[in-house]
């Protein structure tokens, strides 16, 4: 099982934008040290007081100068608010510059306000998407080629570098709406999810869908790719574990709430009645249900029962740790949790 952890580069109470970067840098370094596998970054626009990630692909060619092992991975890049030809050349130089050590994980994102202030309409995103991927996979076969489509017109490009990885780094496509799962499955590609819009429940029947259309694909691997990004709290005890982060969380769900609700009724989201569903369900839970349903907050012990849970139950090929996704939580608790994940956890699955 692949153990990363997503790095929000979060500013939290950190007195600047230059701290909010270093104090990021250094849990990346560490990651390195300790021996995590790989650290994913997400793409945050617009969001002066939350975080200073909004051009990960430059944060990821910087990880990939500054270590030797850790794999770095995009969760995920938002094809649609970029040209495909330009994310293209900047994903195939950091997996040059990686050696192979980069995955390229995609999606339309379900922030609608950074479509909304870029001016581009959410009701596109999904075409816009499609058109993205397929011309990026054009572009890394290296051959000279042109493209005619609804957003992107193109003449004559090769791309220069081509990826490290032959053919291409993995490609991870994200998911969030009930009808990308059986999509992806059967496309044979990774698949990247997260416990936000959707609890594990939620995940698991969509799951169910996304296998059964890869094994009836013939995709090799049966069962398909799954990797799960989830809040991870560990503490030496259960009541250090579950206390220490609760303002944090809280804080971080509430800001889902916030754009899940700007989000409902827009053209472009999928399934609106089921959507608002979710959102009720999500404004209606209490700190107790995020601990049952959206978060893994224990002792090694317990975060190692509760990860076999998730294996079994959802047959899990990765999990991604959100250390402190509300940004509160001071430096030496999040390496402090850093280190139990990598020396008592992981062995477990090892």
């Amino acid at each position: 099982m692949d153990f990363g952890i997503n790095a929000d580069f979060t500013i939290g109470s950190h007195p600047d934008h230059a701290t909010a970067l270093r104090v990021a840098m250094e849990e990346v370094d560490l990651a390195e040290e300790m021996g995590l596998d790989t650290v994913w970054l997400g793409e945050m626009h617009f969001n002066p007081n939350r975080s200073v990630l909004s051009a990960p692909i430059v944060i990821a060619s910087s990880i990939a100068t500054r270590t030797k092992n850790l794999r770095v991975g995009m969760a995920v890049q938002v094809l649609p608010l970029i040209h495909p030809l330009r994310i293209a050349e900047e994903a195939a130089t950091v997996d040059q510059l990686s050696e192979g050590r980069f995955e390229f994980g995609i999606g339309r994102s379900g922030n609608v306000r950074a479509y909304d202030i870029m001016g581009i309409d959410y009701g596109e995103s999904r075409e816009r998407f499609q058109e993205a991927l397929d011309i990026i996979l054009m572009a890394w076969s290296g051959e000279t080629f042109s493209y005619e489509g609804k957003y992107n017109t193109i003449t004559n490009a090769t791309l220069s570098p081509l990826p490290y990885t032959d053919p291409h780094p993995k490609v991870r496509i994200a998911a969030s709406s009930d009808d990308s799962f059986g999509r992806i499955g059967r496309l044979g590609q990774p698949i990247f999810l997260g416990l936000r819009a959707m609890d594990v429940e939620d995940l698991k029947n969509n799951l169910e869908d996304y296998k059964s259309e890869w094994d009836a694909a013939g995709h090799p691997t049966e069962g398909g790719d799954i990797n799960v990004r989830f809040p991870i709290y560990i503490a030496p005890s259960e009541s250090e574990a579950i206390e220490e982060p609760r303002d944090s969380i809280e804080a971080f769900f509430n800001r889902q709430r916030e754009l899940f609700e700007y989000s409902l009724g827009r053209a472009g989201v999928a399934a609106p009645e089921r959507r608002r569903e979710r959102y009720e369900k999500l404004k209606n839970s209490t700190y107790e249900d995020l601990l049952q349903t959206r978060v893994v907050f224990g002792s090694p012990e317990q975060v190692i029962d509760r990860i076999h849970e998730f294996k079994e139950m959802l047959g899990v090929t990765g999990i991604t740790a959100e250390l402190n996704p509300g940004g509160f939580l001071p430096k030496e608790a999040v390496h402090r949790s850093l280190k139990l994940l990598t020396e008592e956890v992981m062995p477990a699955f090892k």
